[in-house]
């Protein structure tokens, strides 16, 4: 397990508590009493820690090495029913944007979402989770095809943007974004949107128009990273924590400013500490949610989708 600045002190404890472990298997001293003062000073510890985190914090533990991607999340909860489709039919198969088709009990849904790398060599693989204009072509065309067979779609998020690379601006990365979004409003089947890490700019919402749009406790949703914000303003990165305060970039913030329509709950300590429990959590909303969203025509489904994209950015004094 890897371990964050603001996490070391949980570190120590856990330490601590391995090795009073150790001691009692391999000595015959009782040390259970010790033990069990450490491990509610564990939880004690782990309670004032993650229930006081600064909006950094939670970018950070979005970005946690050990955090499930979205393969993780699709596997988990469709098993061997997964089917995974490839390419945009005009350039390449984009290796940061997976799709495919999968079940959930009986209901097929279409999986779309952004794939980031597990080590040096399928980060780069995956390109960083950074999707290319063909990336979003593909995606598109996988939505179509769902609406073609009533299949519903299921997006799922964690990227830090689009990739911004010279080749990606002369395939047309904005234009693809733009012509997800678009089209994504008259989509004729159910979007369901769950941000299950980081959800940064266009590269998230080319992929985020959703009748119901999710995130997990522990993401951020924003139009640029902490980092950029503070490149940007300050010329430097090192105004990072306050650039993610002013942007009022987390779960909390985007449900108080309706942007959101859910915060789905994570274990204690983020995803990670039981991934079991967080895939259950997103299924489960996942199946709820599409059982109240199939009971709406098609053009219903439109109309309140439009609405809702519409009026975000409304306010009355």
């Amino acid at each position: 397990m890897e371990y964050l600045d603001f996490e070391l002190p949980i570190k120590d404890i856990i330490e601590q508590l391995d090795k009073c472990k150790i001691i009692g298997n391999e000595s015959e001293i009782d040390v259970t009493d010790t033990c069990d003062q450490l491990e509610n000073k564990l939880l004690t510890t782990k309670k004032e820690i993650y229930g006081n985190l600064s909006a950094w914090q939670r970018v950070q533990l979005s970005r946690h090495p050990s955090r499930p991607y979205t393969l993780d999340y699709i596997k988990a909860i469709c098993g061997d029913t997964f089917l995974e489709l490839h390419g945009d039919r005009n350039v390449k198969d984009d290796k940061a944007m997976i799709g495919g088709l999968g079940k959930i009990g009986n209901q097929s849904f279409m999986f779309i979402g952004t794939q980031k790398g597990y080590n040096t060599a399928t980060r780069k693989y995956r390109n960083f989770g950074m999707a290319n204009p063909e990336g979003y072509r593909k995606a598109l065309r996988l939505m179509k095809s769902a609406e073609k067979f009533g299949i519903p779609i299921v997006t799922l998020i964690d990227t830090p943007g689009a990739y911004p690379g010279l080749e990606a601006e002369e395939r047309g990365q904005g234009e693809a974004i733009a012509r997800n979004i678009y089209e994504m409003l008259s989509i004729k089947v159910p979007i369901i949107t769950v941000i299950i890490g980081e959800g940064a700019s266009g590269g998230a919402l080319g992929i985020g128009v959703g009748d119901r749009v999710f995130m997990l406790e522990n993401t951020w949703y924003s139009v640029i990273s902490p980092e950029s914000c503070s490149s940007i303003l300050w010329r430097s990165w090192e105004y990072k924590e306050q650039a993610a305060d002013s942007l009022k970039l987390t779960a909390t913030d985007m449900k108080k400013a309706k942007l959101i329509d859910k915060i789905i709950k994570e274990p204690l300590g983020g995803a990670h500490y039981d991934r079991e429990q967080v895939f259950n959590s997103v299924q489960d909303e996942v199946l709820k949610t599409f059982k109240v969203l199939d009971k709406l025509q098609p053009h219903e489904l439109i109309k309140a989708r439009r609405a809702k994209f519409n009026d975000m950015g409304v306010f009355k004094d």
